[in-house]
């Protein structure tokens, strides 16, 4: 069976065809999925957004990929919670409003000019990018810039080691839930305060980001 995808959001077409199979049987639990080539020869699209969809069916608790021999089904419905590398969704959400809302405070009163370019720069980037991809990774790098910028080195340590988990959780938000847009939005919003140097609006923007972002994760893990 052969169903091209439109290059727009190719990826998650592709996640959500292997999701529906999964959920209603077609592809049993227990059993295989075709090997990257031959799911990239049946949707038309590339081996990189076959992984894209595939990385999202596992943080979902759907599959599982198993070094040299493949990938899995291990559950016919979402998981309770995501696997997003070293961390869980659940461990993300439970840390971040400490960790962030506090860091924004800091920065909207201690960034440099240089930091507060680097911010800039890269939210302009990020709303000017197509590449899902390259978006998340810009994604990580925004957070990442606010805690540098907050001056206060445990803030800026603990952000850039759970880099990757977030990296993990943007890309599954974008997929199934579509925030890409409102996530720019928001990252303009908490930008806006740091350039004020409102240590106040900054905190609330951050809050007002993060509770966001745990509303999605509640429609998917609850869906």
């Amino acid at each position: 069976m052969s169903r091209p995808l439109a290059r727009l959001s190719a990826a998650e077409a592709v996640f959500n065809a292997i999701r529906e199979d999964i959920e209603s049987g077609t592809i049993p639990v227990g059993s295989k999925l075709s090997s990257e080539a031959e799911l990239s020869q049946r949707y038309g699209v590339s081996r990189s957004v076959i992984r894209e969809a595939l990385r999202s069916c596992t943080a979902l608790g759907l599959t599982v990929t198993r070094t040299g021999k493949g990938t899995f089904v291990k559950a016919s419905k979402v998981a309770s919670d995501l696997t997003l590398g070293q961390y869980s969704a659940r461990d993300l959400t439970e840390a971040r409003p400490h960790i962030e809302v506090p860091a924004a405070g800091l920065a909207a009163e201690r960034r440099t000019p240089e930091e507060l370019e680097v911010l800039r720069a890269v939210v302009s980037a990020m709303a000017a990018e197509t590449d899902p991809e390259s978006w998340v990774a810009l994604d990580s790098s925004f957070h990442a810039a606010i805690a540098r910028a907050s001056g206060n080195k445990v803030f800026a340590s603990v952000v850039a080691d759970i880099r990757d988990a977030l990296a993990h959780q943007s890309e599954t938000l974008n997929m199934v839930a579509d925030r890409q847009h409102a996530s720019d939005v928001e990252h303009q919003q908490i930008l806006a305060a740091i350039e004020a140097g409102s240590a106040e609006k900054a905190r609330a923007a951050m809050a007002h980001h993060l509770e966001a972002v745990g509303v999605a994760l509640d429609s998917i893990l609850n869906s």
